[in-house]
C-alpha cells in the first residue's frame, strides 16, 4: 500500500475554480489540415458540408478538452460534433453524437426530447429555445472533462450529463464507456457550416496542496518546458498543465539529475499509430513466439540519464512498465529479465489518461500503473547511481501531465 498513496492523493475531482484556458486552433480557415474524410469544404474561412458529407474526423484523439466554435445551419439543416470517436463505426453508437440541427423545421416537429439541437443523440434531451434563427451563426462550448459533459450554446448551459450515470442507463450502448477518441462531423449533406475551431486541452484532476504536502516537488510548471532541455524547438509544447509531443524532434531531458526518487505523472496517447505486428511476452520475459496486430505506439521514461534503464510507455501486449533495455539483455539472469516484465497490463484504453508511479532506490524499480503494480522490487544491475529524467521520442504524439517527483 505504500506506493499506492501518492496516486490516491492525486486523484481528486475536478478543481471548481475555472482557470484561464489558452486554446489553439483545430482549423486554420484554409485548409483540412488535421482532418480526415470526404464531402466537406473550405468556403470563405469555414467548413461546409456538402450533399456528399457524412463524418469529417480530427486525426488528433481528446479526452479532457474544452472545445469552442461556431456554426451556421440552413433551413432543416442537420449535423451533429462526434465525441470520443474511435475512428470506426457510427459516430453515435461508437462514440456519442452531439445534435446539431435547425430543430425549428417543420419536418422536425415530432421529434423525440434527445434529438433537439445539443442533446447527446438517444440518451439525454437539452435545453430547447437557443438556437439564433436560421442564417446565423451560432456560438458554442463543448467541456468534457472525465464523466462530465457540458454543452454551452450561445451563453447558455442546454446539456449536463454524467457518463458514468448514462452507463448504468444505457449499458448496450458503446460510445457512453469511452473516455476519449476523436472529434467528428456527422453530416446528412445538409450545407451545415462550422468555423472558429479552438480547443483547450486540459490535465487530470490532481490534489496539488496533497502532494506537496507527501513531499513532491512538481517538474513541469504546466505552462513552459523551464527545468527541461532538448535539441528542436516546437516539438514539445506546454500550455494548460499539459505537456505535448507531436511525435517529432528529440527527447525531452530534465536539467536536474536525480538519484533515488518517486515519480508521479499522468500520461496518454494524443494520435493513433500504425497497425503492426507485435509478440507476446510471457511473463518470464521471453518471447513466446505468437503476435498479435497492434497500433504502434511508443514512448517511455529514461531513468538516471540512461536509455537501458526505460521504463517503457507503449501498446504492445506486455503493457506499460517494461524495460526493454534489461528484458531483452540474455545475458541477465531469468530472475532479472522477468522482474522487469509487466505482471499484466494495467493500461487504460488508447487516448485516454493514465497514472503512472515510478519509484527507483539504489539498484532497484517499483512501477504502479493505474493503481496496479505491475512492477516490484525490479533490479537493474550496473544502472546509474545517478541522472535525469527523460521522456523518449519514439515518433508517437504523446501527452504528458502532473508530473512531481520527491527525492528518496
Amino acid at each position: 500500500m505504500k506506493f499506492l498513496a501518492p496516486l490516491l492523493l492525486l486523484a481528486v475531482a475536478a478543481p471548481a475554480a475555472e482557470p484561464e484556458y489558452t486554446f489553439r486552433p483545430l482549423f486554420d480557415g484554409k485548409t483540412l489540415d488535421g482532418w480526415t474524410g470526404d464531402g466537406y469544404v473550405v468556403e470563405d474561412g469555414a467548413i461546409v458540408c456538402t450533399p456528399q458529407g457524412r463524418n469529417l474526423v480530427t486525426k488528433q484523439t481528446f479526452s479532457n478538452y474544452v472545445l469552442d466554435f461556431e456554426f451556421k445551419l440552413p433551413p432543416a439543416g442537420n449535423n451533429g460534433l462526434g465525441i470520443h470517436y474511435p475512428g470506426d463505426g457510427n459516430p453515435a453508437y461508437t462514440g456519442m453524437e452531439l445534435q446539431v440541427l435547425d430543430n425549428t423545421a417543420k419536418k422536425y416537429e415530432n421529434l423525440k426530447p434527445y434529438q433537439f439541437h445539443g442533446s447527446i443523440y438517444t440518451m439525454v434531451a437539452a435545453k430547447k429555445g437557443h438556437l439564433k434563427p436560421v442564417g446565423e451563426w451560432n456560438r458554442q462550448r463543448v467541456t468534457v472533462f472525465g464523466d462530465t459533459v457540458k454543452v454551452e450554446l450561445n451563453g447558455t448551459t442546454i446539456t449536463e450529463a454524467n457518463l458514468s450515470e448514462l452507463e448504468k442507463k444505457h449499458p448496450k450502448h458503446r460510445g457512453v464507456r469511452r473516455r476519449a477518441g476523436h472529434l467528428a462531423l456527422c453530416g446528412h449533406g445538409d450545407r451545415v457550416a462550422y468555423r472558429n475551431f479552438q480547443i483547450c486541452e486540459l490535465p487530470p484532476a490532481a490534489n496539488s496542496e496533497g502532494v506537496k504536502k507527501a513531499g513532491f516537488t512538481p517538474i513541469f510548471d504546466g505552462k513552459s518546458l523551464a527545468g527541461w532541455k532538448t535539441g528542436t524547438d516546437g516539438n514539445w509544447t506546454a500550455a494548460n498543465g499539459v505537456l505535448k509531443y507531436d511525435g517529432r524532434g528529440q527527447d525531452l531531458w530534465s536539467e536536474k539529475s536525480y538519484k533515488d526518487f518517486t515519480l508521479v505523472f499522468d500520461w496518454r496517447w494524443a494520435a493513433p499509430g500504425p497497425k503492426r505486428e507485435r509478440p507476446i511476452i510471457g511473463r518470464d520475459g521471453n518471447d513466446t513466439g505468437k503476435k498479435v496486430v497492434v497500433q504502434e505506439l511508443d514512448s517511455g521514461v529514461y531513468l538516471r540519464g540512461n536509455s537501458t534503464s526505460q521504463v517503457n510507455l507503449w501498446n504492445w501486449p506486455v503493457g506499460s512498465g517494461e524495460v526493454y533495455g534489461y528484458r531483452t539483455n540474455k545475458s541477465h539472469p531469468a530472475e532479472i529479465r522477468a522482474g522487469v516484465t509487466p505482471k499484466t497490463k494495467a493500461d487504460k484504453p488508447l487516448g485516454e489518461w493514465n497514472r503512472m508511479m515510478i519509484t527507483m532506490k539504489g539498484e532497484e524499480l517499483t512501477v504502479v500503473l493505474n493503481g496496479m503494480t505491475v512492477i516490484e522490487n525490479a533490479r537493474l544491475p550496473g544502472v546509474k547511481p545517478e541522472g535525469p529524467i527523460g521522456l523518449q521520442h519514439h515518433g508517437a504524439a504523446i501527452d504528458f501531465a502532473n508530473l512531481w517527483i520527491k527525492e528518496l
